[in-house]
């Protein structure tokens, strides 16, 4: 069974809401707390449904803008995730290994191997796929 969009209703709720393109912070915490709330709701109607969509992928479009993923080499994700924590080498340290070789892997002298990988993922609560 389809469920079908009352176009006065959602009508309604558009000129309720005016959702638009996400520009400031601020306006996407707005688009994301009307978006919880509505995620949240029992018994959803299909326009607010259809609000919710669009309030994700407003969302989705200004996050994506505002806050890239890098992509890179191994080396550069290590070097990425530890300036955006704010670490430093010493911080790596029983990690992936001693300040010998965090000092290596870090300045790029040697590689990060599999095992360093994954504790580097679970270290940063990330997928080890970065780091291979």
């Amino acid at each position: 069974m389809t469920l079908t969009t009352n176009p006065e209703s959602y009508a309604q709720l558009l000129a309720k809401y005016q959702p638009k393109v996400i520009e400031t912070e601020a306006e996407n915490d707005r688009a994301i707390a009307l978006a919880q709330e509505l995620e949240y709701r029992a018994d959803r109607t299909p326009q607010e449904d259809a609000l919710l969509e669009l309030l994700v992928t407003l969302i989705e479009k200004f996050e994506d803008e505002q806050y890239p993923i890098p992509s890179g080499t191994p080396h550069s994700m290590l070097l990425h995730l530890m300036e955006s924590g704010d670490l430093k080498q010493e911080n790596l340290i029983g990690v992936i290994g001693s300040r010998g070789v965090v000092s290596e892997v870090v300045n790029g002298k040697r590689s990060i191997s599999k095992a360093q990988a994954k504790a580097l993922a679970e270290f940063f609560s990330v997928d080890v796929g970065l780091f291979i």
